[in-house]
């Protein structure tokens, strides 16, 4: 068989230098064919594919400044072929360093006319394999109904060590925390807008670092601006000491040579990216004398996450509510999980008292905890309503109840009790259900990754939130009350729209496509006095986005538009959702015949998703001549439940075949050149990937996978979403059939359902992209196939 197979292998997580990097030449397709991923390799089957080619970019500007004579050439590289590599490291160097906006909050100006607006900001620094982030400020003037004018700070200030800030509800102090990265107190800094005002350091032995991971993640201010509630590692237990006598009572220092400690318990973790992690507790900072108190009365099996202050009732106790997920029976993967079991809670807060104007924490006794979402399996991002009387969170029930790692989820409301007396019978009112199947140009569902940590308009009972809406990212309205929702980015737009913060009753938004850099937009409403609906977008002018004239020129000839993709063989047992067309994104050059070399890109998961926005390494691929087909096949979301759930039990079948129809479709419009078709994904992504190269080996001239799930059978007993595997491969009875131990026929099914079953197919060349410190695909499933071939 004329197959190609190349291995890269990635041991660190640190530096560049320490990755050990081959690259597979390919059949020659013009441009040549380059896939490179930087990222670390444990990112999980989320990351986005086109990470690949950051790497190239790494590895050669290195060099940069080393100007090799043709004596000191590598073997079988050529000084054109060098050249071109040089040139396309610069160029992707140029993508890459386009910034991103993480985050942005608005403060009102002391004079109360306009405001300031401050943008968190990342930057890749490739090198370093780390992010640069910075912060940069505005002024905003809205200075006519059709103009909007942002002033500029004239340079960004870099956040060095940084790891969170938060700024207060009145805008008036700014927390920022720097973890450390040793047995080293984190610090807490407490400014005001001219100078520090406090600083503190809190020991190990009070806890460990703050969590920082956008999940557990949680920091809030109380209303009068002296608490400061936030989720941090517990402190490290005490660990038993020996010496040649045996136990040793007391402390040792860490360097005795002459005793050891022990490494105490075993304690469970929640998987990818929380290996070494302890687990996820509550304190509460009084920012005036900087202690620190633990919050009592929550149960040890329960790892906490997303703080929120509960409104304050005058003469009653002071209230937390957090996210709880129980370790019961065992805790698994839980980084893009969002069918773990999740409950909000609310728990009595360490309270202070005034005494001689010094204000101190006293802790409360051990309280019970309440359940406030008994009735249902999964709450999270909890958010009170300005006035406090509604508490409103998200629910992934549709993907805890089914098993599937990601649904499409609900908005939920409570009531909450006026009198501050709480209990675990609290009503759950629906405010957006479950969308099994919409109808054409309706909401889809919801699916929504986050809340502004100020979502409200100025009525009170308005959200603003960002979802998914096919194979876009839209802005939506919500009326908590009512449960009225209102697409208010432009709805005849294929751009991808994300909502940073709110103006007042204005929005400050991000849009993007994959040939258009983001830019920044300012939203109002047209005609707020009589209640309009419509809502006009300013465009504004920034330098955040800003990148070189090359780039500008090389997007500018390309287009990109969102196929519809008739689903072939549809039978009666689909559900109308599942029988509905899926999407494709197809990006090109403006002159495209179909000669180009086309790139089939494919997002993990499988519940995911690719969006119309910008991908500045999909971008480059594009720039040098390759067009682009990102699929988003059955079971990804944005869809409907109906669509997303027709896939677990199918895959290997279903969404191989959809990814086989969206290439037949192009090539049958002329889009593409048949003979040159090359494929690319990372973990589910990968699983397709080498699923299509072996079900359809000629049909690919090139594959490049990163961590692939190429075994399911062995994969089972080593990942950290065992239960994934079962889901997948069975479908919805796959939840209740999963076990630890699986039987002989359970693993032969497994196999049966994995891309290695057809290895001696395979025909295309392959790279492997394989980190060895990936806990959810492991390299040896990558390496089966690899070294199987």
């Amino acid at each position: 068989m004329n197959r190609t197979l190349a291995l890269a292998s990635f041991h660190s997580v640190s530096t560049i230098s320490n990755w050990s990097v081959t690259l597979a030449t390919a059949p020659r397709l013009s441009p040549p064919f380059l896939s490179i991923q930087l990222r670390r390799p444990s990112l999980f089957h989320l990351t986005p594919i086109s990470h690949y080619t950051k790497k190239l970019s790494a590895v050669l500007a290195m060099d940069s400044s080393k100007a090799c004579s043709v004596k000191e050439l590598p073997v079988g590289l050529d000084e054109a072929t060098e050249e071109e590599y040089a040139s396309q490291s610069k160029l992707l160097q140029e993508f890459t360093s386009i910034s991103s906006i993480d985050k942005a909050w608005i403060f009102k100006s002391d004079s109360g006319i306009g405001s300031q607006a401050m943008f968190s900001i990342s930057q890749p620094n490739l090198l370093a394999n780390k992010k640069r982030k910075f912060m940069l400020s505005s002024s905003i003037s809205k200075e006519s109904i059709n103009n909007v004018n942002f002033q500029w700070a004239p340079f960004p200030i870099e956040m060095t060590g940084v790891s969170l800030f938060a700024p207060s509800p009145s805008g008036s102090k700014l927390l920022v925390i720097r973890n450390p990265e040793n047995e080293s107190p984190s610090q807490f800094e407490i400014w005001s807008s001219s100078q520090l005002e406090k600083e503190f350091m809190i020991s190990q032995s009070v806890h460990g670092s703050v969590y920082a991971d956008g999940w557990f993640e949680g920091i809030s201010w109380n209303s009068d601006e002296s608490l400061i509630a936030y989720v941090a590692e517990e402190p490290s237990p005490s660990k038993p000491s020996f010496d040649d006598q045996g136990y040793r009572k007391g402390a040792i220092k860490d360097k005795e040579c002459s005793s050891w400690k022990a490494q105490g318990d075993w304690e469970e973790e929640w998987g990818e990216c929380y290996a070494g992690k302890r687990q996820p507790a509550l304190f509460v900072i009084n920012v005036n004398s900087g202690k620190v108190e633990a919050v009592k009365g929550i149960a040890k099996s329960l790892s906490v996450g997303q703080v929120v202050w509960a409104p304050q009732v005058e003469g009653t106790e002071q209230y937390l509510v957090f996210v709880g997920w129980s370790a019961d029976p065992r805790k698994l993967g839980i980084k893009y999980c969002y069918n773990r079991p999740c409950a909000l809670y609310a728990v009595k807060a360490p309270l202070y008292k005034s005494e001689a104007a010094e204000f101190d924490l006293k802790s409360t006794e051990e309280s019970t905890v309440v359940n406030l979402t008994q009735s249902i399996s999964s709450a999270f991002f909890p958010q009170f309503s300005p006035d406090g009387k509604f508490l409103m969170f998200l629910s992934a029930k549709a993907s805890v109840d089914s098993g599937a790692h990601s649904a499409t989820d609900s908005l939920q409301r409570i009531d909450w009790p006026t009198g501050g007396k709480l209990c675990s019978s609290t009503k759950i009112i629906d405010v957006i259900p479950i969308v099994n199947c919409a109808e054409d140009g309706h909401l889809p569902g919801l699916y929504c990754s986050s809340f502004l940590s100020k979502p409200w308009l100025s009525d009170g009972c308005t959200m603003i939130l960002s979802s998914y809406w096919h194979s876009c990212e839209v802005i939506l309205s919500v009326n908590v009350i009512s449960g009225k929702v209102l697409r208010i980015s432009p709805a005849d737009s294929d751009f991808s729209w994300n909502v940073l913060t709110l103006d007042g009753d204005n929005v400050i938004a991000v849009c993007s496509s994959p040939i258009d850099v983001p830019q920044i937009k300012y939203g109002c409403l047209v005609d707020k006095a009589n209640n309009s609906t419509g809502w006009r977008w300013l465009n504004v002018s920034s330098p955040i986005f800003r990148c070189s004239e090359k780039v500008m020129s090389l997007l500018s000839s390309h287009q990109f538009s969102i196929l519809q993709i008739p689903v072939k063989d549809v039978s009666d047992c689909l559900t109308k959702g599942a029988a509905k067309p899926f999407e494709a994104i197809f990006v090109s050059s403006k002159k495209n015949d179909g000669t180009d070399p086309l790139i089939v890109m494919l997002h993990g998961g499988p519940h995911s998703v690719s969006l119309s926005s910008f991908s500045k390494s999909s971008a480059f691929l594009s720039s040098i001549g390759y067009s682009l087909l990102i699929v988003n096949y059955r079971g990804s979301l944005g869809f409907g439940e109906e669509a997303l759930q027709s896939l677990p039990g199918k895959i290997g079948s279903q969404d191989v075949n959809d990814v086989l129809t969206a290439i037949d479709y192009v090539i049958e419009k002329g889009l593409a050149n048949p003979s040159k078709i090359t494929v690319l994904g990372g973990s589910h992504g990968g699983f397709l990937t080498t699923h299509l190269i072996g079900q359809a080996p000629d049909k690919f001239v090139a594959a490049a996978v990163r961590n692939p799930v190429c075994n399911l059978s062995s994969m089972v007993g080593i990942t950290d979403i065992p239960d994934w595997c079962y889901v997948e491969s069975y479908g919805s009875n796959g939840k209740s059939i999963y076990t630890e131990a699986p039987s002989a026929e359970h693993l032969t099914h497994l196999y049966n359902k994995s891309p290695i079953s057809h290895i001696s197919k395979v025909k295309a060349p392959t790279l492997f992209l394989l980190g060895a410190q990936d806990l959810r695909v492991p390299v040896s499933n990558g390496l089966q196939t690899a070294v199987g071939a």
